[in-house]
C-alpha cells in the first residue's frame, strides 16, 4: 500500500491534536552519533562533557539514588529525581504526571536552571528511563533545544578514567521566563481515537511479559488489568540499550522498530506503566526521525478505564 507523506499524516491528525491540544514532538535534524550537527541534540558524548564541564551556563543533573550521590558524582552535578519534576494526580489516581507550567518552572529554577542554561542529564547507574523521563520533561518545558542526555551515563564517564567527586556544590537557584510548554502529551481519549489510523503507531515500551498479559503491572493493592492497548506494537525499552547502557546504534534501533511493525515516518505514541520507560523508547524513536507523543497516564490510566478494551497474547509482528 502506498505510504502517505508525513505532512499529510500530521494534517490528518490535526483535528484530533487540536481537540486534545497535542502536537507531535518533531524529530531532531540529524544524529550526533553519525558526527553531524543537530538541533536540538539528543545526546552528548563524554568527550563533549570533558570540554564543557566548566562552562558557566552548564547545568548538570545527576539521576540516581540520593544515598549514593554524596559519595560519587560528576563535579558540579545537582541531584534530581523523577519525583522532583513530576506530580501525582490524586483525583485520577495517577502517578508521575507532568506538572503544570508554574509548578514546573519553580522546580526547574530550584535546580539552578535559567534562561541561558545548557542542561545535561546523566544516569548514575542503570536506571536509564528515569534520566530519559527527566530529559523529556525538560523538552516539555520548552527547554529541549538546550537539554541533552550524556551518552552512556556516569558508567561510561568513570570507565574512561574521568573523575568523580564527593564535594556537593552549594545550591544555586536559577531564573526562568514563563515556560513555553510543548504540548506533546496525550490522554486516553486521544489514544483511543487514533487506534488503527494510518501513519500512527501506538507503541508499548513495557517488557514483553506485561505486553502479552502473562504478568500484570501496578501494585498489590492496585493491580493493572492484564494485557495491552489493542493494536499496540511492542518495543521494550530494555532492548534499546547495549551492555554499557548506551542507546543502540541507529541501524539496530531501526531493526527493533521495523520488527514491531512501526513504519518509517509514523507518529509514535508511547506508553508504559506510568510514563517513564516509554520515554527511553520515544528517545530512540526521535533518533530515527519519528514525530512522537507521550501518553503520560500510560497503562495505569488505560487500565483504570474499565470501559476501554485490552488485549493479550504474543507480540504483534510486522505485516
Amino acid at each position: 500500500m502506498r505510504r502517505q507523506p508525513i505532512f499529510l499524516v500530521l494534517m490528518s491528525l490535526a483535528p484530533l491534536a487540536a481537540r486534545s491540544q497535542a502536537t507531535p514532538l518533531a524529530p531532531p535534524l540529524a544524529s550526533t552519533r553519525q558526527g553531524q550537527v543537530e538541533a536540538p541534540p539528543l545526546f552528548v558524548s563524554t568527550d563533549w562533557l570533558v570540554q564543557h564541564l566548566r562552562d558557566p551556563n552548564l547545568v548538570l543533573l545527576h539521576v540516581g539514588a540520593a544515598g549514593d550521590y554524596p559519595a560519587a558524582h560528576i563535579a558540579g552535578a545537582r541531584l534530581v529525581s523523577v519525583a522532583d519534576l513530576s506530580v501525582n494526580d490524586t483525583a485520577r489516581k495517577l502517578s508521575v504526571e507532568m506538572p503544570g507550567a508554574d509548578t514546573l518552572r519553580a522546580r526547574l529554577e530550584a535546580l539552578g536552571i535559567s534562561d541561558h542554561s545548557r542542561i545535561v542529564v546523566y544516569y548514575a547507574k542503570d536506571i536509564v528511563y528515569q534520566a530519559t523521563r527527566i530529559l523529556m520533561t525538560l523538552t516539555y518545558a520548552g527547554l529541549g533545544d538546550r537539554a541533552s542526555l550524556l551518552d552512556g551515563g556516569m558508567g561510561k564517564w568513570v570507565a574512561e578514567g574521568n573523575p568523580t567527586t564527593a564535594d556537593v556544590a552549594a545550591p544555586r537557584a536559577g531564573s526562568l521566563s514563563p515556560l513555553a510548554i510543548k504540548p506533546f502529551v496525550v490522554d486516553a481519549a486521544y489514544v483511543q481515537s487514533v487506534l488503527g489510523k494510518a501513519g500512527v503507531s501506538v507503541v508499548d515500551a513495557r517488557d514483553t511479559v506485561f505486553y502479552s498479559g502473562s504478568r500484570t503491572g501496578g501494585s498489590p493493592s492496585a493491580p493493572h488489568r492484564a494485557g495491552r492497548i489493542p493494536g499496540a506494537r511492542s518495543v521494550p525499552y530494555s532492548t534499546l540499550t547495549d551492555a554499557s547502557l548506551r542507546i543502540r546504534p541507529t541501524a539496530s534501533l531501526r531493526e527493533a522498530f521495523d520488527a514491531a511493525g512501526v513504519r518509517p515516518g509514523d507518529v509514535v505514541i508511547g506508553y508504559c506503566h506510568t510514563g517513564q520507560q516509554a520515554t527511553t523508547m520515544l528517545l530512540a524513536a526521535r533518533a530515527l526521525g519519528h514525530p512522537v507523543l507521550l501518553y503520560d497516564g500510560s497503562f495505569q490510566d488505560w487500565s483504570a478505564h474499565t470501559e476501554l478494551p485490552v488485549e493479550t497474547g504474543a507480540p504483534r509482528k510486522a505485516p
